[in-house]
């Protein structure tokens, strides 16, 4: 019986060293094939145009293509989606912004838990968004758009890239802050979010600097405030929401790449480090600065904590404003 016991024992730490050095070694060769980086929205929009900048340099610095799959539908819920059913070898990642933490406050039905489901890799960095009216809206400030919403129901409209993103919850709380009643019209993203503003079929939008930069700097669309708690160098003239009636708000949107749950750690702290090279590129910083983009680098435990705080205070915000949306 001793004997039967000692052979087992042996089988199984041969078998444990055998896992252990398997495990270091597909560490070690990560990568070795191309990588799939899912973006649960169209092309064109912020997220988008940030993830390829993004995808663009890690590649470089890896050695392997990052092939981009854009995956829209239901506000992020598809691609995200796909990425928690994937396997977890650090071939299929999520680029996403804080809506991948948002969303499963305010859906009624249950999909994904943000915290459980995945692996947070890192943070790229955050942005402010920007309160944008179409040209033909006679108003050049906040208050005077909301003058006009007030004397006019249900002439004036948001367009959001997808309820429960950071886009939406804005809107959300402008309109509660401001006592609005604008509907809110959501699209599949942020090109034709804005499209369609700029078309006139929506009056305004909250949406992230990198996707409403060039067309605020085109003269297509008129911005009335920014998001962040102080103005933006590259539009200084243009005022806070903290400064236009809504005291001491302050709303960004931060993105970053997750893998899906279990994500061995020798990978993501692979993929971590290639991340925090990468934002500090100076090639890629410059893009950024164009965009008002801050990068950040963050560990993933750093990254694990901002969607555990921002979690606990948006969701009070979601709670206090009663959102809830239901696909």
């Amino acid at each position: 019986m001793n004997q039967y016991f000692i052979q087992a024992a042996l089988k199984l730490a041969f078998a444990c060293t055998a896992l252990l050095a398997f495990g270091t070694a597909s560490a070690q060769d990560y990568p070795n094939k191309p990588i799939k980086m899912v973006i649960p929205y169209t092309p064109g929009g912020s997220i988008d145009t940030v993830g390829r900048m993004v995808a663009d340099q890690l590649q470089r610095q890896l050695g392997q293509p990052i092939v981009i799959e854009n995956t829209p539908g239901a506000s992020g819920i598809l691609g995200a989606m796909n990425v928690k059913k994937a396997k977890a070898d650090g071939y299929t990642l999520l680029f996403n912004a804080s809506s991948q933490a948002y969303l499963p406050l305010v859906i009624a039905k249950k999909t994904y838990d943000a915290e459980r489901d995945f692996t947070p890799v890192g943070q790229i960095g955050f942005v402010p968004l920007i309160v944008a009216v179409n040209n033909e809206v006679p108003a050049k400030t906040i208050g005077e758009f909301v003058q006009l919403a007030k004397a006019n129901p249900g002439k004036y409209t948001w367009a959001t890239s997808g309820l429960g993103t950071t886009s939406h919850l804005s809107e959300e709380m402008v309109n509660r802050a401001l006592g609005l009643q604008m509907e809110i019209v959501a699209y599949k993203g942020a090109v034709p979010q804005l499209t369609d503003v700029i078309g006139g079929h929506v009056s305004a939008a909250i949406s992230p600097m990198p996707g409403v930069t060039p067309f605020v700097q085109a003269g297509r669309l008129r911005p009335l405030a920014v998001t962040s708690s102080s103005r933006i160098a590259s539009l200084p003239n243009v005022p806070t929401l903290a400064e236009s009636g809504m005291p001491g708000f302050e709303l960004l949107s931060w993105y970053g790449i997750w893998g899906p749950a279990d994500l061995p750690a020798a990978i993501t702290d692979r993929l971590n480090a290639e991340i925090g090279k990468a934002v500090q590129a100076p090639s890629l910083k410059a893009k950024f600065a164009e965009l008002s983009f801050v990068p950040t680098q963050s560990t993933p435990a750093q990254f694990k904590q901002l969607i555990a705080s921002d979690l606990a205070k948006i969701g009070k915000a979601v709670k206090e404003a009663g959102i809830r949306i239901d696909f």
